[in-house]
């Protein structure tokens, strides 16, 4: 259901819906709607921007015990059956239960410290973590020697898997979001027109695969407006590709038998429904840089 329709429903089923995308903390939930302010709550980012309001509201006892409900990440997997569903499907595709011997040895001792130093478990939103960077977050967090940094730290962790899981929970198709692009030749200093650029969507898995081709315009722009927005424009894993090499090739740029950028490929996420994200290229013959812009 979308989000205007889950919050027109009676409390029960609004928390029954999506009560647990905060960790065995119903009442993150149940004490929004019970304010009764959520009448102009019309987006997925409103909603937890208000349900963020209410951890960040909450007493630092009723915080701790919302990092203390989180599971340690080096649960064995026979032990998956007593965490939330939520905590399972995000464990499993971090890879972190196909750890074995030594690095498993090290991710527990570390485990232990962390929570030994600072009273709460490792909390990382992983469902879009590869086990390394989860082994290297825990590395680097432990070595904080501020407990107050590290408890807001684990604290907007929290946050990230409560937006994660709420993306997973309501329909977005009517969200506002959209992507475009811009290619900007930094050689001449112009616009890059009549550059040809796919657009392939990586993850999530089921619809994954290439979405569209497009040629720049005069401006360096795609024609006819966003590339990627309405229902098609879903939280997941994207890449641009850009055909450097045959742009300047058309434009009888001197180029080596072998060009030193010929096909650039650029990855990157889209995490918000709602926002516009523009996702540029600068681009010569030997080097190029993008940003997120607006």
């Amino acid at each position: 259901m979308t989000v205007s329709d889950l919050i027109s429903q009676p409390l029960e089923t609004i928390v029954d819906e999506i009560g647990g995308i905060y960790e065995h903390s119903p009442w993150v939930v149940e004490t929004l709607f019970l304010k009764k302010e959520t009448s102009k709550i019309t987006t997925v980012s409103e909603l937890a921007a208000g349900l963020k309001l209410i951890v960040n509201g909450a007493s630092d006892d009723k915080k701790l015990k919302l990092l203390q409900a989180h599971p340690d990440l080096c649960e064995k997997v026979e032990a998956m059956k007593l965490l939330t569903v939520e905590s399972q499907e995000e464990q499993s595709k971090s890879g972190l239960q196909s750890m074995k011997g030594e690095e498993l040895d090290k991710f527990k001792s570390m485990n232990e410290s962390y929570r030994a130093k600072f009273n709460f478990p490792f909390v990382l939103a992983v469902r879009n973590a590869s086990k390394s960077t989860v082994l290297s977050a825990l590395e680097g967090r432990l070595k904080n020697s501020s407990s107050q940094q590290e408890f807001m730290v684990a604290l907007d962790q929290v946050h990230n898997i409560a937006w994660m899981r709420l993306l997973s929970k309501v329909n977005t198709d009517d969200a506002a979001g959209f992507l475009t692009c811009h290619v900007l030749d930094t050689a001449s200093g112009i616009p890059a027109k009549k550059m040809k650029i796919v657009l392939t969507r990586l993850t999530p898995n089921e619809s994954a695969g290439i979405i569209g081709e497009f040629v720049t315009n005069d401006d360096g722009r795609i024609e006819g407006g966003p590339a990627l927005k309405g229902k098609d424009f879903i939280v997941g894993t994207y890449e641009w590709t850009f055909y450097a090499g045959d742009y300047f090739a058309s434009r009888g740029q001197s180029m080596n038998g072998t060009p030193f950028l010929d096909i650039i490929p650029l990855r990157f996420g889209i995490d918000n429904p709602d926002d516009h994200y523009h996702v540029p290229l600068l681009v010569s013959p030997w080097g190029f840089s993008t940003y997120r812009g607006s």
